[in-house]
């Protein structure tokens, strides 16, 4: 793993992390109280925040896909 490829990764966790941040915190900070409806602010901290988790996600999973089969690869090739 390269340097590109480490600092790739670590951006993804970040935005990973900040998007799990933007749907929990208006619950954690108390902003929204669970009794009472959720106002336009709120609804687009959990959407935004939802989409970047989710898109962050996917991401990493693919790069773990990739990883693994590149891994299997090698392995492949090694006992030939």
């Amino acid at each position: 793993m390269n340097g590109r490829t480490k600092l790739g990764v670590a951006a993804l966790v970040v935005l990973l992390i900040g998007g799990l941040w933007l749907v929990a915190a208006p619950f954690v900070v108390g902003y929204q109280p669970l009794s009472k409806p959720w106002n336009d602010t709120i609804r687009n901290d959990v959407i935004a925040g939802a989409s970047l988790a989710g898109v962050a996600f996917v991401a990493l999973a693919v790069y773990v896909g990739d990883l693994l089969r590149e891994l299997t690869r090698r392995r492949a090739a090694v006992e030939r």
